[in-house]
């Protein structure tokens, strides 16, 4: 029986440039997408946020352009600027509709990102 279930999933980048967030928004959805077999049609809405130091795309634009996700609510917002804070961050929660349970959902955590929350990161 499906549920709704909450994702959650960072990735850092090196620098602030559109190529750069593109590429690491677009392999972190793919790589949740494809974990957590993911049906899109399914997502309910995704919320990204990202360091004060990220302003060169919205992730939720990269979203849209390169993974179609046209119709699926999404929301940008800048992350607390916490002192020592990993920088260069964007984070997402994604819910979904699906089959896993909250204990089986597979979190991502890529780049620099999979040192926020080793307990929740599954290694792909």
């Amino acid at each position: 029986m499906e549920a709704l279930v909450s994702i959650r999933g960072a990735t850092s980048v090196k620098e602030n440039t559109v190529k750069e967030i593109k590429s690491a928004v677009v392999q972190l959805l793919k790589e949740i997408i494809e974990t957590n077999s993911v049906n899109t049609s399914k997502i309910v809405n995704i919320i990204f946020t990202s360091t004060h130091d990220l302003n060169a795309i919205h992730p939720a634009k990269v979203a849209r352009e390169e993974l179609d996700l046209v119709s699926t609510p999404m929301l940008c917002s800048q992350e607390m600027k916490v002192p020592d804070d990993l920088p260069r961050c964007i984070r997402l929660m994604m819910q979904v509709y699906t089959e896993k349970s909250k204990k089986t959902v597979k979190h991502i955590y890529l780049g620099e990102a999979n040192k926020l929350r080793p307990d929740l990161n599954h290694e792909t």
